[in-house]
């Protein structure tokens, strides 16, 4: 079925709101290669420097280690060459180039196909552009999840004020706009996902497959934390 089902009895209905990136899509590698083509970039041609392995590299990101502490990890320096590797990345890490190498995380469309078939009704919550989300979902076939009705995301010329302010504006637009339903979740791997959820009474859930290892989710005490999304939809249909 290519829509969301409609339990029959509207008052007890579930819907589970899910982050993009995190729950469905890894985006580790396409930070990973950024990562490895700013200091590229930035070092200076006879300087020697020490690259992170990509599980290095990740750890830093999921325990939010500062872009210019990461820099300096690697061998750049402190004045001047950090801040520039720093700015350069936030520059080009969501450019059209380097969305190739995302992909879905194992295990995430069987979640969504679980949730789905029990009559929970699915609605994706993300940072992400309308030119960024769309084709990902064409390309990945996840469209069946989540007609436009059920895509909240940013305009392609919406102007950035940060992840913990805008994506309680998507929570709001998205309140405002569905049908009201008596039990609501917010899965995702962030802060702002957390933040979003709690400011409109919707029951949080962290996941660990994103960006915020343990520690990181723990500060901003959600509902609960689970190991991925197919965790997280057993939670709700069980609950």
């Amino acid at each position: 079925m290519s829509l969301n089902p409609s339990p029959s009895n509207t008052s007890e209905a579930k819907r589970l709101f899910t982050d993009f990136d995190g729950p469905i899509m890894d985006v580790s590698e396409r930070y990973f290669r950024v990562y490895q083509l700013c200091l590229d970039k930035v070092k200076q041609p006879d300087q020697v420097v020490t690259p992170l392995s990509k599980a290095e590299f990740w750890a830093l990101k999921r325990s939010q280690v500062p872009e210019i502490e990461i820099a300096i990890k690697s061998g750049l320096l402190e004045s001047g060459q950090s801040k520039t590797f720093a700015q350069l990345r936030r520059e080009i890490v969501h450019t059209e180039p380097y969305f190739q190498y995302d992909c879905i995380i194992e295990g995430a469309i069987a979640a969504l196909e679980k949730a789905q078939q029990a009559g929970v009704e699915l609605a994706v919550m993300t940072m992400r552009r309308v030119r960024e989300l769309e084709p990902v979902l064409e390309k990945y076939n996840l469209e069946r999840f989540f007609p436009p009705s059920h895509r909240f995301c940013l305009s392609n010329d919406y102007i950035k004020t940060g992840d913990t302010k805008d994506k309680p504006k998507l929570m709001e637009r998205a309140i405002a706009t569905l049908s009201p339903v008596k039990y609501q979740w917010m899965v995702g791997d962030t802060e702002a996902d957390i933040i979003a959820g709690k400011s409109f009474n919707v029951t949080t859930i962290g996941i660990l497959s994103g960006i915020r290892d343990q520690t990181q989710l723990e500060l901003h005490q959600p509902s609960l934390i689970h190991p991925n999304l197919m965790s997280a939809v057993e939670i709700v249909l069980n609950s």
